[in-house]
């Protein structure tokens, strides 16, 4: 089942912003006045076509779904009649054939816009914005946060902007560290009991910044679930020392536990040896013992107590008006947008690495994710790749429709187009380097795969 909703999440994701790509050129170059000959989603032959409209312009859903595209009447591809040629592509003023041209990457922007609104505006539960215990000497550490503070606010530059979640919360702390910001976190203790402020510098992590583990190695990052039991093995020393569901684990040998983390350290370092525990059970606090299990990983032993841990993280919903939601929508589009210009470039010139690329397994693995968890999730998801389709499709590299606006600069500053020649050549190298992207991608969509596998 799970296959199955990962396959379909992932052909009406890809369909959905092949479409609207695609529709973006063909919009436009309807609006220029421009012949349109064929709308393909797809490539290869032809599995449906039909014909609509007064210029019989033919719709087609081809046999390979990984792109597709909009061809239109053009004096290079072929003859053209002399009374058409005022509709024809290249007969077109500079700013209409650009304004054609960048319409399609335009397009997948907007409806990123679009759908990052729609789900500001409906609202979706986050978790709150509750810091875990940073690890000792890690920055965040040095600046002051212990853990279990509750993070309502960040100032920066001289203006302060409410934290709604985590998810908010990190989507700043990353443009920060991306920057090399320096901001400072309004938070209230773990008792919330009192608000301080929390000074963080991020001016050395631009090099860092764009790694997935970043924010953790810094030392922020969410609070784990609570020290709760969720399910016991039968026979197992959880449930032999008689715990059970339900029950919360508040101190381990004297030692006061709030979190599933601290408890599995809490037995990892117990060296096998008896714990003394204090559970909390329908509001009632008691002691039991617990005797850890000694499992081999890898020929080194560790301690296990053979139950589920964790119970549920604390979350808050976070809606907008219609205003506000579009402000937002085009606010993330605009931050996703130089994050991945910003990552893109540092991998050009060896600043980040090669393992941040994509392929279509991974997306397809994410499309299936976001799909489970409901469709607020996957309304994100597919925003998030809107993105990434919009902003790589305008980078200047020949066969991109990046690669046809830089044509088009030349021509505006020279006067005079690129030969033909030349563009045969730019092609190809154009070719060359996305072959090389692809299989860049795909290796690591594998490489991930077969990591998780073990």
């Amino acid at each position: 089942m799970n296959l199955l909703i990962t396959l379909m999440a992932f052909a009406f994701a890809l369909g959905l912003l092949i479409t609207i790509h695609e529709y973006g050129h063909y919009r436009v170059a309807v609006a220029c006045g421009v012949k349109v000959l064929r709308f393909s989603i797809g490539f290869g032959k032809p599995l449906l076509r039909w014909r609509r409209g007064a210029d019989k312009t033919e719709f087609v859903l081809a046999a390979i779904p990984l792109g597709g595209y909009v061809r239109m009447l053009d004096e290079r591809e072929g003859e053209v009649a002399e009374t058409e040629l005022p509709r024809a592509f290249n007969r077109q003023s500079l700013p209409r054939r650009a304004a054609i041209v960048a319409a399609g990457p335009a397009a997948n922007l907007l409806l990123a816009v679009l759908l990052f609104a729609v789900v500001a505006m409906v609202g979706v539960r986050e978790p709150v914005a509750i810091l875990g215990a940073p690890p000792a000497q890690s920055p965040a550490a040095i600046a002051g946060l212990q853990g279990g503070e509750r993070v309502t606010a960040i100032a920066q530059g001289g203006v302060t902007e409410e934290v709604q979640s985590w998810t908010d919360l990190r989507w700043k702390l990353l443009n920060a560290a991306m920057n090399g910001d320096r901001l400072e976190l309004t938070v209230q203790t773990a008792a919330g009991t009192q608000q301080r402020q929390i000074p963080l510098d991020f001016s050395g992590s631009t090099s860092t910044a764009e790694n997935a583990g970043f924010l953790s190695t810094f030392g922020l990052h969410l609070q784990s679930p609570p020290a709760e039991i969720r399910e016991v093995v039968a026979g197992g020393p959880a449930q032999l020392s008689g715990l059970r569901a339900g029950d919360q684990i508040a101190a381990v040998d004297g030692k006061p536990i709030i979190t599933a983390d601290a408890l599995m350290r809490a037995i990892q370092q117990s060296g096998g040896k008896l714990l003394q525990l204090q559970v909390r059970r329908d509001g009632a606090l008691f002691s039991a013992q617990l005797q850890p299990k000694s499992v081999l990983v890898d020929g080194r032993p560790v301690w296990r107590i053979e139950a589920l841990l964790g119970g549920e993280i604390p979350t808050v919903k976070v809606e907008r008006n219609p205003l506000q939601a579009l402000q937002n929508g085009a606010q993330r589009t605009w931050d996703l947008s130089v994050l991945t210009l910003k990552t893109l470039g540092r991998m050009v010139i060896g600043q980040a690495s090669l393992q941040n690329l994509s392929g279509p397994v991974t997306i397809a693995d994410y499309a299936g994710k976001s799909a489970e968890l409901g469709w607020m999730a996957y309304l994100s998801f597919l925003a998030v790749v809107s993105v990434s389709l919009g902003v790589l499709n305008l980078l200047p590299l020949p066969v991109l429709d990046g690669g046809h606006l830089l044509y088009y600069a030349y021509e505006g500053l020279t006067r005079r187009s690129i030969s033909q020649r030349w563009q045969e050549r730019l092609q190809q190298g154009g070719l060359a380097v996305i072959a090389m992207m692809m299989a860049i991608a795909l290796y690591n969509d594998l490489t991930r795969l077969l990591g998780q596998m073990h």
